[in-house]
């Protein structure tokens, strides 16, 4: 489920250019997307798609393309697509105090692309949008995480992670060693949770993108990360009756299996949703053009990743059924109804968050080994319980409505609409969480 990849320096962020000169445009734009006008009587005017030869273009080097596109004699203009807002904000960003680390100057945001970059979720938005409802981070929404345990508390010889507090967590269950702590042995758990719900704007590590929810950790997965659909159907049943409005699967079946070889978990997962729980799980590692359950079962969102370009990871899976995607890292797959992905020389960064780290149960780090679709899902999954906190769907939605607005408000990515390779589209938290009747979405 961890994927180990090298890391490598971040991107560095895109200017806008005018097409002499080339001064940055000081706009909030749409990242990646230029407007265009071609002159009445030319052959681009003629297979323009919009009205009076405008036309939007997705493109990889916005500022390039707008300085080509400006010299051509054929071109009335081409612009970025800047952002409009509702004219009654929530606030301005949150921009949380957490350092980051030694060697990357800069905060979190330095680290944190999948929160805050070009190609992140819009975090420090939507963390407005819940402050400003009086929920910040998500207060009040208790997130199940079923994985391999998580670093909640201490029991020597095992710690809680530094950046979280013991508030941070209701009562969870141990599913493989059938004990009532589900303490983490491997990091992945630990990882998940943190995109969740690592604490925010207290001066250590980095953020979690719903950092007010409350984690249930319960462990499904061994030391190794491995488990069984027995357990797995326990652990939902277990957070499902205990209250858990989102659950979080970010693990896989092998590829042979399917629903006839799970029935147990299925049932489960459907107990869950008549209990109103949204169940959230992992597309799968294998790049392959087909959903793994039990993210492909029905009444699961299934979660594939992308990277920091934007693009669909090269190990996410796709294909019919493929709900939503979310930051993964890695590198960027080649596409076909994508020409702008697959094509870049510099692999984008992974997902990095404070978790176990070396060889031992006890020591923390902020490694940047982790890629997977397990890191995307719990950037719907805190998403999720932002939009619950802020109540912008009323106070008790169906997870039906939960994940539609999920789509609804996500940022189409590759072919216009939804499609098999990046379903939906990117999840954004800042248009998931808007107040109703206005946006921050792009």
């Amino acid at each position: 489920m961890i994927r180990l990849l090298r890391i490598l320096l971040p991107l560095s962020a895109v200017a806008l250019a005018a097409a002499s000169a080339a001064p940055a445009f000081a706009l909030d734009a749409v990242p990646g997307e230029v407007v265009v006008q071609y002159r009445p009587g030319t052959g681009a005017q003629a297979a323009a798609h919009g009205a009076d030869g405008h036309q939007v273009l997705k493109v990889q080097d916005v500022s390039g393309t707008i300085r080509r596109l400006r010299e051509r004699p054929d071109v009335r203009y081409a612009v970025p697509n800047v952002r409009a807002r509702m004219a009654a904000t929530a606030g301005p960003a949150f921009i949380p105090n957490d350092p980051g680390n030694t060697e990357t100057p800069g905060g979190w945001q330095s680290l944190q692309w999948n929160f805050a970059g070009e190609f992140g979720v819009r975090a420090p938005e939507a963390w407005a949008n819940a402050i400003a409802a009086g929920a910040p981070g998500g207060r009040g929404v208790t997130v199940a995480v079923l994985d391999t345990g998580v670093a909640y508390r201490n029991k020597p010889p095992l710690r809680r992670s530094p950046d979280f507090s013991a508030s941070q967590f209701v009562r969870g269950y141990d599913f493989v060693d059938r004990d009532r702590y589900p303490l983490d042995r491997n990091g992945h758990g630990t990882h998940v949770a943190a995109t969740i719900a690592e604490a925010t704007n207290n001066g250590v590590g980095v953020t979690g993108l719903a950092y007010g929810a409350r984690i249930m950790p319960v462990r499904v997965l061994d030391r190794a990360g491995e488990g069984n659909a027995a357990d797995i159907a326990e652990g939902v049943r277990y957070a499902a009756r205990r209250g858990a409005k989102i659950i979080n699967l970010s693990l896989e079946f092998d590829a042979q299996v399917t629903a006839a070889d799970i029935p147990e978990l299925l049932q489960a997962i459907s107990f869950a949703r008549g209990r109103g729980a949204i169940v959230i799980a992992a597309a799968g590692n294998e790049g392959a053009a087909r959903i793994a359950y039990p993210a492909r079962a029905w009444g699961v969102v299934s979660v594939g990743a992308t990277t920091e370009h934007g693009c669909l990871a090269e190990f996410s899976n796709r294909g019919r059924g493929l709900d939503i995607v979310a930051p993964g890292g890695g590198a960027d797959a080649a596409i076909a109804d994508d020409p702008n992905c697959g094509v870049s020389e510099s692999m984008g960064r992974n997902i990095v968050q404070v978790t176990l780290f070396g060889r031992t149960a006890r020591r923390f780090g902020m490694p940047t080994t982790y890629e997977g679709t397990s890191m995307a899902v719990p950037h719907v999954s805190a998403t999720a319980a932002l939009v619950l906190a802020v109540g912008v769907l009323g106070p008790n939605p169906s997870p039906v409505t939960l994940e539609r607005r999920l789509k609804d408000t996500a940022r189409d990515l590759g072919p216009v609409g939804r499609d098999t390779s990046y379903g939906a589209g990117l999840v954004d938290a800042a248009a998931a969480t808007a107040p109703a009747g206005g946006g921050t979405g792009g």
